[in-house]
């Protein structure tokens, strides 16, 4: 019963349409800004995106960066997040060998 429970809790996390898909472009980069989540993520509205990041950031698997010389902000990945990244490396992989299937 544990274990529907953890995935339960993960699934309500990481199980929108979005927030998987913003997730793997923090894999790559150290950072990253709204604007470049927009443009990577063709299709997602700048609200829908503005509140997966802030739902993200609540849960403690992103940080908001300000900067203060600048108006602009980026995201990055906390430690939380950072072990997100094997997760999401299989999936890729699941999606690489079935999605075309």
């Amino acid at each position: 019963m544990a274990t529907i429970g953890c995935v339960k809790e993960a699934t309500r996390i990481l199980g929108d349409k979005w927030t998987p898909q913003l997730l793997r472009f923090f894999v790559n980069e150290e950072t990253v800004r709204f604007c470049q989540l927009q443009d990577l993520t063709e299709g997602i509205n700048p609200r829908t995106l503005s509140a997966r990041l802030d739902s993200l950031e609540k849960e403690g698997i992103i940080e908001k960066v300000s900067h203060s010389d600048s108006s602009r902000c980026e995201y990055r990945l906390t430690q939380k997040g950072t072990e997100l990244t094997p997760i999401l490396r299989d999936m890729q992989a699941w999606s690489e060998q079935y999605a075309s299937a």
